[in-house]
């Protein structure tokens, strides 16, 4: 008797991305076999045919019965999700055949998760990449981290499978640090979760900021290389590279104060604590902000980018940082409580420099505790209706279904990230003004004749961040200002100018000197 052995790709999940060829030798087949949830995908074709289901772990037994029924002289599928000879069930049958076996074999590709979850993402295994299986079962885990460490020094784009279990909480975070041995921080990643499945789900994120999550068995990881870029929603890598060369990072100063800046005020201050004779680095969170920071600064060391809780830590402990200087923007508050954490943990001095609160009045202001409270009272009272509020709150004050029947207008910083956002928002390019700030009454008094704004959201950002312009120019067209308050945190120490600043430091400093004298 001589029977047939098909090894069939049933792909992601759904039956739109099986192969006919796969469909077909499904169909032609007297017996399957496969793990429960993978048949459920093809019951349409499978019904009046003898159906062996076996359990996750059972994969060797699953091979041995589609190889003992291919031996009888029937025809077998033997199924399994993504592609069968991917991490999966073709190798194992395989391993259990003889040489003097009889029967036909034919394997059946399909799409395996690299694949289906990169679709989702964009492009971003356009050039060389790698798949790596973070499971330690079948593989010693000593060779997963120096085949990690491998793909992060070749700079390879990669793919993760098997990424974290119950059992294994710890691994993927391990190799994740590996990666940021030797990749940027900043590069471009996505995380995907049931692929093509219907509790689908997917993020993009830096490196960094991918490290900060927890996931599953059935995520996913997709890490892109140095020309990894985004565009809209998705993420690319592109097929040719313009720029070989390798990325030398600037070292950063030892010992320094790091201000972390995020407004012209915060650029301002590094300058004065350097002019004092302290080596200073100004980390600032958007490329923008560091090509601002750079051109405010351009004696001092500039970083740039969301690197996230655990690589600015490693950086600060690496740098043998003296201070942390907190001079982010006043609504940037996840932000603050990191380095006040950061601070504790490594027991550096932190200073919060704030800019002072504007003089609010009664009277044609409304002041609003959120967000979402603001975006209530605009809806309620406008219907052209400016947010000076920055990228980051825009999805959250269109996020209503009221906002639909308003027409939006935005500024934002002339970042692309940040213009993007606010199209994704739902705010087309004509009604986006995209400028660097701080802006004159006179400006904002054009400006909004010009779009006939009849409504104005904007934060509590203080006299530096042009608060008074904007109040002059709402009172000047006596249209209606909505003002977010700041949010409320507890800071250790808070300075609002220059000089303040500096004293505060020499005496924080000469504490932690004379603290570890003691412990000495």
């Amino acid at each position: 008797m001589s029977g047939k052995l098909y090894l069939v790709s049933v792909g992601p999940g759904v039956s739109e991305l099986i192969t006919p060829m796969a469909e077909r030798a499904i169909k032609e087949s007297d017996v399957i076999v496969g793990y429960e949830l993978y048949l459920t995908w093809i019951q349409d074709w499978i019904a009046g045919k003898k159906i062996f289901k076996q359990p996750l772990t059972q994969e060797r037994e699953r091979a041995a019965t589609a190889i003992a029924a291919a031996r009888e002289g029937a025809t077998v599928s033997l199924i399994s999700s993504g592609d069968i000879g991917v991490y999966a069930m073709a190798a194992l049958a395989y391993e259990e055949m003889n040489e003097d076996d009889t029967f036909d074999v034919a394997l059946l590709p399909g799409i395996t998760a690299a694949l289906s979850c990169a679709s989702l993402l964009g492009a971003p295994l356009s050039h060389d990449f790698a798949t790596l299986s973070l499971s330690d079962l079948l593989c010693p885990w000593e060779w997963i981290e120096r085949r990690a460490r491998a793909i992060a020094q070749a700079d390879l784009a990669a793919v993760f499978y098997n990424v974290q279990s119950k059992a294994r909480p710890d691994g993927v975070h391990k190799v994740l640090k590996i990666m940021m041995e030797h990749k940027s921080p900043d590069t471009l990643c996505g995380a995907v979760r049931n692929a093509y499945r219907p509790d689908q789900s997917l993020q993009i994120m830096t490196l960094a900021q991918l490290d900060e999550n927890e996931f599953d068995m059935f995520t996913t990881i997709v890490i892109g290389n140095r020309f990894t870029r985004r565009k809209r929603n998705w993420i690319f890598t592109p097929r040719g590279y313009n720029a070989w060369h390798e990325e030398t990072q600037e070292a950063v100063p030892e010992n320094a104060i790091w201000v972390f800046a995020g407004t012209g005020d915060g650029n301002g201050l590094a300058k004065v604590i350097a002019e004092a004779g302290y080596p200073v680095v100004v980390s600032a969170a958007t490329k923008y902000g560091q090509q601002v920071a750079k051109a405010t600064c351009p004696e001092l060391h500039i970083r740039g980018g969301h690197i996230g809780a655990s690589a600015r830590k490693q950086e600060l402990q690496n740098s043998g940082a003296k201070a942390i200087v907190d001079a982010t923007h006043p609504f940037a508050s996840k932000m603050s409580e990191q380095l006040i954490d950061l601070a504790t943990q490594l027991n550096l001095p932190y200073l919060r420099y704030e800019r002072a609160n504007s003089t609010i009045e009664a009277g044609d202001i409304f002041v609003c505790s959120s967000i979402e409270d603001a975006a209530a009272k605009a809806i309620a009272i406008g219907n052209r209706i400016f947010l000076a509020t920055g990228a980051k709150a825009l999805e959250q004050i269109l996020g209503s279904e009221m906002a639909s029947d308003k027409l939006w207008f935005a500024r934002i910083t002339a970042d692309p990230d940040f213009i993007q956002t606010a199209i994704t928002a739902g705010i087309p390019l004509s009604r986006i003004c995209a400028m660097q700030g701080p802006f004159s009454a006179g400006f904002n008094e054009e400006l909004w004749k010009q779009w006939q704004i009849d409504c104005v959201v904007t934060k509590e950002s203080g006299d530096a961040g042009g608060f008074q312009s904007k109040l002059q120019a709402a009172r000047k067209l006596q249209i209606p200002l909505i003002v977010i308050q700041r949010p409320k945190i507890s800071y250790p120490e808070v300075v609002s100018d220059s000089e303040t600043t500096l004293s505060k430091l020499k005496i924080l400093l000469q504490s932690k000197m004379q603290a570890a004298g003691v412990e000495r």
